[in-house]
């Protein structure tokens, strides 16, 4: 498809939007599209500080799954999922989508149960899920080592053929793209330094670019998002930590479907161009560093080097971190806040990229009808009020 010179308008920002959305990334942008699409709204203005794209929807491992254990979150992941399936026909824009499949290994009896058991919630769900013995995932994997004499063997996996990866920054431009041609104004360079509140609402955002009012404002910034609930004086339940990633060089395509193991740990893919794609646990810090460490990179270049033998000749290339923003059960909030006319949508953790068309589906609903859509009303910030938490440590497939 042949790109055009600028793919969204560089507008100058108005006075007022019926909608403002604090953050210029994957789920801010799929929620003003989907105002504008779904909802008729395209009184709409994206603030980023930055540019569209350059924080963590461009700084994941782009891996798409709905294979989560609770029933609340297998529905929000699902209706992603199924989102994904027919984004690029929806947005006119190459996606690289890729179901190619995804791979939770077992290594213990624990595991087993535990894999076990989700994919026994998932089918009930309606979710694709298989319990795949070694040899199934050697059928899947070849290039997998299922031996039992290794340190940490395979003694199964759930699979859900359904997943896959497709390219972050595409996914971000798409969006972006859509967005704009329906009427949105996108705000480059555009950093939030204070929201006005007066008697208990929230009227407007204090700009780099100048004061905005807005009927609405929605806060989709990730990691950043408790800093600027901050300057409504919200105090959210949420903290920020890295993730780092790395990719190799390009290699021959060798590997057909995404690997994951929580025990040795690692999570592994092969890019459309060819990069091994690798990713582990959160850095047990707070920070909002966006940048590698080796002590990480070590020991998940060891877990994958443990399940893919053939990788110790591999060479890496590059390596980076995102910021993730953590709740305390794993699972997001999306919905309303105590402040009249302020929104949120974090706690994404490390699940946000493949929840980006979910997200921003029912974002968009709660900011159009002032409520939450039956998806998103379970992540709700009063839950940590209720103690009706929805964890998912287990099922996020990284260390938290």
């Amino acid at each position: 498809m042949k790109q055009p010179a600028f793919l969204w308008r560089s507008p100058e920002p108005k006075s007022s939007y019926e909608v403002v959305i604090v953050g210029g990334g994957g789920h801010g942008l799929a929620t003003a599209y989907y105002l504008a699409k779904n909802h008729g709204i395209t009184d709409v203005a994206v603030l980023e500080r930055g540019w569209l794209g350059g924080g963590n929807i461009t700084r994941n491992t782009t891996i798409i799954r709905s294979n989560y254990l609770w029933d609340e979150s297998a529905a929000i992941y699902e209706h992603s999922l199924k989102l994904w399936e027919g984004l690029e026909a929806e947005l006119d824009y190459d996606l690289l989508f890729s179901q190619r499949g995804v791979l939770n290994l077992a290594h213990s009896l624990q595991d087993v149960r535990d894999g076990v058991r989700r994919a026994n919630a998932n089918r009930l769900s309606g979710i694709d899920a298989e319990w795949l013995d070694p040899a199934g995932v050697a059928e899947v994997c070849p290039l997998l080592d299922v031996s039992p004499a290794v340190r940490y063997p395979v003694l199964g996996a759930t699979y859900q053929p359904r997943g896959g990866i497709a390219r972050h920054e595409n996914v971000a431009w798409g969006y972006a793209r859509a967005a704009d041609a329906l009427g949105v104004d996108l705000l480059q360079g555009c950093e939030v330094t204070g929201i006005e509140v007066h008697d208990g609402r929230a009227g407007a955002v204090d700009t780099s670019l100048g004061r905005i009012a807005a009927g609405r404002i929605g806060i989709v910034a990730a990691g950043h998002s408790s800093l600027l609930a901050a300057m409504a004086g919200l105090r959210i339940p949420i903290q920020t930590h890295p993730l780092q990633a790395l990719v190799s060089e390009l290699y021959e395509d060798v590997l057909g479907t995404v690997v994951m193991s929580n025990a040795v740990h690692v999570y592994v893919s092969q890019a459309h161009k060819g990069e091994l794609v690798m990713g582990a646990g959160i850095d047990p810090y707070n920070s909002y560093a966006q940048r590698g460490s080796f002590d990480v990179i070590e020991h998940q270049l060891a877990a994958a080097i443990e399940l893919f033998p053939i990788f110790s000749s591999a060479h890496v290339l590059r390596t980076w971190a995102g910021i993730v923003d953590v709740c305390p059960d794993a699972s997001p909030i999306v919905g309303l806040t105590p402040v009249d006319g302020l929104y949120l949508n974090c706690g994404w953790g490390t699940g946000g990229f493949k929840a980006t068309p979910g997200s921003g589906w029912t974002f968009a609903w709660t900011l159009a009808n002032g409520e939450p859509h039956e998806l998103n009303a379970p992540f709700s910030l009063e839950r940590f009020v209720t103690g009706a938490l929805i964890d998912e440590h287990g099922a996020a497939g990284v260390h938290h």
